[in-house]
């Protein structure tokens, strides 16, 4: 038995496709459920699922009246039914072998946990959208995550997304932690593998992300990136429930900030912030470039993309620091 849980709110947008995907999957359907965990959305995405729900006797829809992905995924898990649990997101659609793959690597490797790569693109291409999907699909914006780049091989890695769990992993090593309004998914992993556990991604399969397509959207989630990342180790109490690329923005955005604030006792400290930037906009020139001769990219479009993305997601850590600070 497996059970999908699929956390959602307000995902009118997104919540079809998602759908098909999960119908068009070759896994038997009398040993699926799929859970979708509604944060008690307004835009007509329940009465989707309602439909659908009716038509299919292994689609449900649960209430999540607190609205966050951690409780979502808890009251998932404590009502499914499952051998198997398996996280999907509403923004992602699935190949027909995604669900088979995963559960057959599971028993395969005895593993805690297993994913696959996680592919980017967008709903409706236009140069900017395809500008933004370019952006977070370079290591230059994502940093060296090896689901975002994917593989050709099995690999042990320390987190993936959307993961596919052994029941038993949380009677071992806990449920989501319910503090965590983002990289819940991210600290559960480093709690396995810290206890002992192993979680791997396979090549044989893959899922596709369905990015935000403004410049508003992309800063305003990864604002919320940002900040989260360093809450997420004040409420953990330990930096390894992260990596270091997640604070890489903040650190670009510290060394424009801090000397220039010393710029004003000792003038000639500025220049290191004019380096920072000038290296900076050096940097993703050269990347931009690179992206328009290979993909035919809108050029001014992938530079806005990489500053939107990188300040955004600093100034969240910044912001986070000045959270924790002064106890807001």
């Amino acid at each position: 038995m497996l059970s999908i849980i699929c956390p959602i709110y307000n995902e009118a947008k997104y919540i079809e496709g998602c759908i098909q995907s999960i119908l068009l999957q070759d896994y038997p359907k009398q040993q699926l459920e799929v859970l979708f965990v509604d944060g008690m959305s307004k835009d007509g995405t329940r009465d989707v699922v309602n439909e659908y729900s009716r038509r299919y006797s292994f689609i449900h829809l649960l209430d999540n009246e607190r609205r966050i992905v951690p409780v979502a995924m808890n009251i998932g898990i404590k009502a499914s039914k499952g051998d198997v649990i398996m996280r999907l997101d509403a923004h992602a659609q699935y190949p027909s072998n995604y669900f088979s793959v995963l559960v057959r690597e599971l028993k395969r490797l005895n593993a805690d946990n297993v994913g696959a790569a996680c592919r980017t693109d967008v709903l409706n291409k236009n140069p900017k959208t395809l500008a933004i999907k370019e952006v977070l699909s370079n290591k230059f914006g994502v940093g060296n995550s090896t689901f975002r780049l994917g593989v050709d091989k099995v690999m042990e890695v320390d987190t993936v997304p959307f993961g596919c769990w052994r029941r038993d992993v949380f009677d071992k090593y806990g449920f989501y932690d319910e503090r965590l309004v983002r990289n819940q998914d991210i600290e559960l992993n480093k709690r396995i593998v810290c206890g002992g556990g192993h979680i791997y991604i396979v090549p044989d399969t893959y899922c596709t992300y369905l990015a935000r397509e403004t410049f508003m959207s992309l800063a305003k989630n990864n604002y919320g990136n940002g900040k989260w990342n360093i809450l997420t180790v004040y409420y953990t109490k330990q930096f390894k429930s992260l990596s270091i690329r997640h604070f890489i923005p903040l650190l670009f955005l510290l060394s424009l900030i801090v000397p220039s604030i010393f710029s004003c006792i000792y003038f000639p400290i500025g220049i290191l912030s004019l380096l920072s930037l000038l290296l900076y906009g050096l940097l993703i020139s050269l990347v931009s470039l690179s992206l328009v001769l290979k993909e035919k990219r809108c050029f001014w479009y992938l530079m806005k993309a990489f500053v939107v993305l990188h300040l955004s997601y600093g100034c969240g850590s910044l912001v986070g620091m000045f959270m924790i600070k002064y106890g807001k």
